[in-house]
């Protein structure tokens, strides 16, 4: 963790979002080992050393503190009210983070962290600082962006059925889908490659066809200012 400064002080929060098909979308969350909100959970972050940058510092903290790397990180938002901490000023700034979590089987707490774990979006814990108004902004985010830019394949699979998609979907929006007329726009959008697989059918179930992202074609469609809207 890095050195708090006098006056006011800068850290980073790190939202990081997991998604598993059978638990749905959970969030990484770590146990405070010190005070202040000792032995509360709480987003994984801390103060930003005065020779790096931001997003250095987000990654270094979840390196840290957690044990992972992500590559999907972008900015939230800053926080700065007056009270939010009862040691001294400081503003955060926090950052969005989105990835696998059968990557992260084995999650590692270690400095400020005494433990380490995923918790599903709708059982969260009682959450230190103001990290709980933090997160509502975040998933808020989510559900906003997932609509219009694919950044929910920065949590399947690279190869993944129709059906997973779908569920990735409901679980990140908070709620059921038009089934037929979601798989008509995003077959419309010809973003999925139909590959020569198959999915082992759950159950009863028959098998069902995978699919592969194809990012080289969305980017292509954002250059002739083609949306994606779901």
């Amino acid at each position: 963790m890095g050195k708090k400064q006098s006056g006011i002080s800068v850290t980073v929060d790190a939202i990081v979002f997991g998604y598993e098909k059978n638990e749905g979308v959970s969030v990484l969350l770590i146990k405070r080992k010190y005070d202040p909100f000792k032995d509360n959970w709480a987003l994984p972050g801390g103060f930003v050393l005065e020779d790096e940058s931001l997003e250095e510092a987000v990654k270094r903290e979840l390196q840290e503190e957690t044990g992972i790397k992500v590559n999907y990180l972008e900015q939230l938002y800053s926080f700065g009210a007056p009270n939010r901490d009862p040691r001294q000023r400081i503003i955060s700034i926090a950052y969005l983070a989105l990835v696998k979590t059968a990557l992260f089987v084995e999650l590692k707490a270690d400095t400020d962290a005494s433990s380490v774990q995923w918790f599903n979006i709708d059982n969260l814990p009682r959450l230190a600082f103001d990290h709980k108004l933090i997160l509502e902004k975040a998933v808020q985010r989510v559900r906003a962006k997932v609509r219009y830019e694919p950044i929910g394949f920065e949590l399947l699979d690279k190869k993944f059925s129709f059906a997973d998609l779908e569920k990735l979907y409901m679980s990140l929006l908070g709620r059921d889908i038009d089934r037929r007329n979601f798989r008509k726009k995003m077959m419309g959008l010809e973003i999925l490659d139909e590959l020569d697989e198959w999915a082992k059918p759950e159950g009863a179930g028959r098998p069902s066809k995978m699919f592969r992202f194809n990012k080289t074609r969305y980017e292509q469609l954002q250059q002739e200012g083609i949306l994606f809207e779901i």
